[in-house]
């Protein structure tokens, strides 16, 4: 299985609904809140991404949540969640 990382904030819909998608896939994560400490500056730096939610799959960017759902509605999230 993958390994996945996911930047959030508490207040965030669009983290919601990325995790969401993790989660009736059954994939397992890390989630990283932003909030807290300088999580925010390492975010950018291994995304790229200002933004929240940000995901690592098999540490490579792979954008926010509507990234996550086009992933998905194209075929592809399956193939990068199953490595």
């Amino acid at each position: 299985m993958a390994t996945v990382i996911i930047y959030t904030t508490p207040w965030c819909p669009y983290c919601t609904r990325a995790k969401k998608l993790l989660d009736q896939k059954n994939v397992s994560y890390t989630e990283i809140d932003v909030s807290e400490h300088d999580a925010r500056s390492k975010m950018v730096a291994l995304t790229g991404g200002r933004t929240v939610p940000q995901l690592l799959i098999n540490d490579q960017p792979t954008g926010g949540c509507d990234e996550l759902h086009a992933l998905e509605h194209s075929g592809k999230l399956d193939k990068l969640l199953s490595r």
